[in-house]
């Protein structure tokens, strides 16, 4: 049964603990929602279900009870402590203490490593967590990338409408692009504040994500070349090309496009289309 804002004070105060603005901590308290966020998953014991911030386990014991295996990834040392005792004996359990990013663009080694022993074993591989505000945007991008089947998450509401953003919007950028090109978006639902301890300003809302890839090994070449061209919204596609080494010219008409266009303009396809004329025609600066 998922826990109460009191068991988890409780759980908190037993391991020396409180919430950590700097790991992004909001604990779930709605206990309902902590099983809306567990069949948003939609797992099976032939899954392995990865969870980032676990914080005292309400949503681990519901994973514990759905998928076959669970990883969870805790960067809070009393917190980490706190789990190996709970789960101590349930074989089906995995931690890694650490942060779940290595870098702004690289995953946690060891929780790369999992991820490649999964995939030899054939598991479907899912992300469920409520997942700290901080790094939520990486994240979600690298375990994309790295190969994670689906993602059920809760996230703060901007980021969620910037995931799900159509192009010409205010909240279509970069992260919008990289996204749906790598998985089909889903925004199931939007969470209060009172639903986490302590309440965050914000709602928040839990977004879906399965991974349809069309980006396959050229990933980190076109993440660099999208944010090069939305480094600035003011800027033409001309102007942002040229500026970060590219030869404008030649892939502007390739493209059949003036370049008086802004990158916010283009659905995701057409930048990737761009980025595909550039390789083709060999003319980065």
């Amino acid at each position: 049964m998922a826990q109460t804002r009191n068991q988890i004070q409780a759980l908190l105060a037993e391991a020396g603990s409180h919430p950590r603005h700097r790991f992004g901590q909001n604990f779930m308290i709605d206990q309902n929602l902590v099983r809306v966020v567990a069949e948003a998953g939609a797992l099976t014991p032939d899954d392995t279900a990865i969870e980032v911030g676990p914080g005292t386990g309400t949503l681990t014991e519901e994973l514990l009870d759905r998928a076959g295996r669970v990883i969870a990834v805790e960067i809070d040392r009393d917190l980490a402590a706190m789990l190996r005792t709970k789960f101590v004996g349930r074989e089906s359990f995995r931690l890694i203490e650490g942060d779940a990013l290595a870098g702004k663009h690289q995953l946690n080694a060891d929780l790369l490593v999992a991820i490649h022993e999964n995939a030899g074993e054939h598991r479907p591989l899912k992300l469920v967590a409520n997942l700290p505000y901080n790094i939520a945007s990486p994240l979600i991008i690298e375990l994309l990338i790295a190969g994670v089947d689906l993602l059920a998450f809760t996230v703060q509401k901007e980021v969620a409408l910037r995931l799900k953003a159509q192009a010409g919007t205010d909240d279509y950028g970069p992260l919008t692009v990289m996204a749906q090109l790598l998985a089909k978006v889903e925004l199931l639902r939007t969470l209060p504040p009172q639903a986490f301890w302590p309440a965050p300003t914000i709602d928040s809302a839990l977004v879906r994500m399965t991974r349809a890839d069309r980006l396959g090994p050229q990933s980190a070449a076109f993440g660099v070349f999208v944010h090069a061209v939305f480094s600035s919204r003011r800027k033409t596609l001309r102007k942002a090309l040229s500026q970060a080494g590219y030869n404008a010219a030649a892939i502007l008409s390739a493209a059949g496009l003036d370049g008086r266009q802004r990158a916010e303009e283009l659905p995701p396809e057409r930048l990737l289309e761009l980025f595909r004329l550039d390789a083709t025609t060999n003319v980065v600066g």
